[in-house]
C-alpha cells in the first residue's frame, strides 16, 4: 500500500488491471459481437434470422474461427484503449471534486465516464473499423491487409471513418460507471460512509463487506446502461464503417477531363457518409427498428462480458495494491 492510500490507486495500477480486464472480456463476448455486426450490416444482415441461427451458420461456413474473425485489432490495442479508458476516467472524476476526501456524485462519475469515452475513440476508431471490415467479410483477411488497404485507398482520414459517431457512443461510458457505482453503493454496508468512487478506491476500502456476487451483478447492469444507452449510435457507427466511400466526380472546372480529376475532385456519394445521412437514410429504407438491429445478442453479451470486465479489474486491483 502506498502513501497516496486515501487517494485511490496509482495509475499503473488502473492501467495493468484495466488491460488485463479488457483482454479477458474480449475474449469472452467477442463471438456476440460478431454476430451483432453481421445483424447491423445491411450488405449481410438478411442472411441472419436470430442470434442462435448467426452463431450456427457461421460456424457451419467459417468454422468456429470465423467467430473471432477480426479480434487481432482490438486485442492488440486492449491494452491502449482499456488502460486509457480507467486512467481518464479516474483523472476526469479528480478534476471535478474539490479534495480528494470528497464523495462523487453520480452526475459526476457519468460525467466523468462520458468523457473518458469521447477521448478513447482516438483509439477506438481505427481499431473497430479493421475489426468491423473483416467481421462484415466472409472470407479470411488479416487485420493488416485490412489496414494496408483502407489507407491505401483514403490514408490516415480513412482510418478515422466514423469517429464522430464512435465519440457520439462512447459517451455511453458514462452511464456504464454511473450504474455500476450506483449498485456498488446500493449493495455497501448502509453503516459504511464511501469516501472515493469504487472504481478507483483500495477494496480494502468502503467495498470490503461487497459480495463477488454483487460486484458481478454490478459489473453485468454496467453493461445493459452502457449499451441501452447508446445502441442506436453503435448501429449507426457499424453502417458506416462497414462501407466503403463511392467517390463520384464533383461537376468538372472548365477544360479539365474526368481522367485528370484528383481524389479531392471527387464526392462521396455512400447514403452511410455522415451520422446525419446515416441515420435518414436508415430510417427511411428501415423504419425506426433498424436502430435496434442486433440488440439482443448485445445484451446477450453484455451480462458476462462486464461480470468479467470488473471482476478481473477488481480482483487484479487487489492483487497489485
Amino acid at each position: 500500500m502506498g502513501a497516496d492510500e486515501g487517494n485511490g490507486l496509482n495509475p499503473t495500477v488502473d492501467f495493468v488491471a484495466g488491460t488485463i480486464a479488457g483482454m479477458a472480456s474480449l475474449v469472452v463476448g467477442f463471438p456476440f459481437d460478431t454476430v451483432k455486426v453481421r445483424f447491423q450490416n445491411p450488405e449481410i444482415s438478411s442472411r441472419y434470422r436470430s442470434t442462435f441461427q448467426a452463431i450456427t451458420t457461421i460456424v457451419r461456413e467459417e468454422r468456429f474461427i470465423g467467430l473471432y474473425k477480426g479480434i487481432t485489432s482490438p486485442l492488440a490495442t486492449v491494452a491502449l484503449m482499456n488502460g486509457l479508458v480507467f486512467a481518464s476516467y479516474r483523472f476526469l472524476l479528480k478534476l471535478q471534486l474539490p479534495t480528494p476526501e470528497t464523495v462523487p456524485t453520480i452526475t459526476q462519475i457519468a460525467l466523468a465516464g462520458a468523457g473518458c469515452g469521447i477521448i478513447s475513440s482516438i483509439i477506438t476508431t481505427p481499431t473497430e473499423l479493421i475489426k468491423i471490415r473483416q467481421q462484415s467479410q466472409l472470407t479470411q483477411t488479416t487485420a493488416r491487409q485490412v489496414a494496408f488497404q483502407i489507407f491505401r485507398e483514403a490514408g490516415v482520414r480513412g482510418l478515422y471513418r466514423g469517429i464522430t459517431a464512435t465519440a457520439l457512443r462512447d459517451c455511453g461510458y458514462g452511464a456504464y460507471f454511473a450504474a455500476y457505482e450506483a449498485t456498488c453503493r446500493y449493495f455497501s454496508s448502509p453503516i459504511t460512509t464511501p469516501n472515493s468512487s469504487t472504481v478507483i478506491a483500495q477494496l480494502e476500502n468502503e467495498y470490503t463487506s461487497l459480495s463477488w456476487p454483487a460486484l458481478l451483478l454490478a459489473g453485468g447492469v454496467a453493461g445493459i446502461a452502457g449499451w441501452v444507452a447508446t445502441f442506436p449510435l453503435d448501429v449507426v457507427k457499424t453502417r458506416m464503417q462497414g462501407s466503403h466511400p463511392i467517390l463520384t466526380p464533383s461537376p468538372s472546372p472548365p477544360g479539365v477531363t474526368a481522367p485528370l480529376l484528383k481524389p479531392s475532385d471527387m464526392k462521396d456519394s455512400n447514403p452511410y457518409r455522415s451520422v446525419s445521412s446515416t441515420i435518414l437514410n436508415s430510417y427511411r429504407e428501415e423504419g425506426i427498428k433498424v436502430f435496434f438491429r442486433g440488440l439482443s445478442p448485445t445484451l446477450i453479451r453484455a451480462i458476462p462480458v462486464n461480470m468479467v470486465t470488473f471482476a478481473v479489474f477488481e480482483a487484479v486491483v487487489h492483487l497489485l495494491s
